[in-house]
């Protein structure tokens, strides 16, 4: 081999090994930035329905898009709503993991149902946040309020509604969907302040979170227990509660029913006193909080800074959490509650039939 032809050799060589070094140092960051969730600037969003209520689509969305963009300005929201199915979320979810999206906020519509996807996804190094209700499998955290409190300012505001006459009142509960562990909770919670305080449950049924079968449930308790049988309704949820208030109407019967979810719709049932409470979960820190969350395990930061306390659930132990403080709303504390906090305005809520009620509850 010739002077000339050793040096192309020797160079030729020298190119390569610097490009095969600076391949493996690429190789090596990318591996770290994999680690981090830092080859993805995306965070899955799958919320469970839109049937029983507006909120996901008018709060939980939006304010979980606008918190991250905040804290992170080139990362963007895949959102998909399951409409009520668990096969379709089930889908949705895999969608996202096929995209190569690292974390995954899940409000899982069936959460006895997640275990193995949550399961495969990390093992795949995708985090999953359990949003509002607590999905099983090996979540990274979980952000909801606390759901037996719910239950139990559930319970305590239809004693308070019945107020003198509670002892001797006989109660129909519908409780949401009993695969929901959020049901079981408020169920339970509610249990926990009406057994003792009034005479009786007398007709208990689920009403799936939906407004239908709510309506249907009801329609059977005044058909079995007759118009004077109860003296209260316990209703999981607003949604639910407006049909059960629809019937109620159609049969001439006026007994406290109380909700939960703070809808717009629940608020003006308030004022013209058709309901007598609901629960207001504050939808923005729950939405910042799982933004919040979400952020962090893309940028692998410790959630603990966050979700700094723990629960368990059906699958798994010692699951970082943070649960928040929900409030009872009623008539005399709109103003304190759901106006303070900017949720809605006063021209929100007292619309043309509305009106009077909003001038005599003092709202305008």
């Amino acid at each position: 081999m010739n002077a000339m032809m050793r040096r192309a050799v020797i160079g030729t060589a020298a190119v390569s090994m610097a490009l095969s070094m600076a391949a493996c140092g690429k190789a090596g960051s990318d591996k770290k930035d994999d680690a981090k969730g830092g080859d993805s600037k995306s965070i899955g969003l799958l919320l469970p329905e839109n049937a029983s209520s507006v909120r996901y689509e008018s709060f939980d969305k939006p304010f979980i898009e606008a918190k991250v963009k905040e804290l992170c300005g080139d990362c963007t929201v895949k959102y998909s709503n399951a409409e009520g199915s668990a096969a379709k979320q089930k889908q949705q979810f895999d969608t996202l993991i096929a995209q190569g999206v690292k974390v995954i906020i899940l409000d899982a519509f069936d959460a006895a149902s997640t275990q193995s996807w949550v399961k495969e996804a990390a093992d795949k190094g995708v985090k999953v946040i359990a949003y509002d209700r607590l999905a099983t499998g090996p979540v990274s955290a979980y952000v909801s309020f606390d759901n037996e409190k719910v239950g139990e300012l559930q319970g305590q505001a239809l004693v308070d509604a019945l107020g003198a006459k509670a002892a001797d009142a006989n109660i129909v509960m519908i409780n949401g969907d009993d695969a929901d562990p959020n049901a079981g909770k408020f169920k339970s919670g509610a249990h926990k302040v009406l057994d003792g305080k009034v005479k009786k449950v007398v007709y208990e049924q689920s009403g799936e979170w939906k407004p239908t079968v709510a309506g249907q449930k009801i329609g059977a308790a005044i058909t079995q227990l007759g118009k004077d049988g109860f003296q209260a309704v316990y209703s999981a949820n607003d949604g639910m509660a407006a049909a059960i208030i629809t019937q109620l109407k159609s049969a001439n019967i006026n007994v406290p029913v109380g909700g939960q979810d703070a809808g717009l719709d629940a608020i003006q049932r308030l004022v013209s006193g058709e309901q007598s409470y609901t629960i207001y979960k504050a939808y923005k820190p729950l939405a910042d909080s799982a933004a919040e969350l979400a952020v962090a395990l893309l940028q692998g930061k410790d959630v603990k800074a966050v979700a700094s306390a723990s629960i368990d659930s059906d699958t798994d132990k010692g699951i970082p959490a943070k649960l928040l403080d929900p409030k009872v709303v009623t008539k005399a504390n709109i103003k304190d509650t759901v106006i303070a906090d900017k949720l809605y305005t006063v021209a929100d809520i007292c619309t043309g039939t509305y009106a009077d009620a909003c001038k005599a509850a003092g709202l305008q």
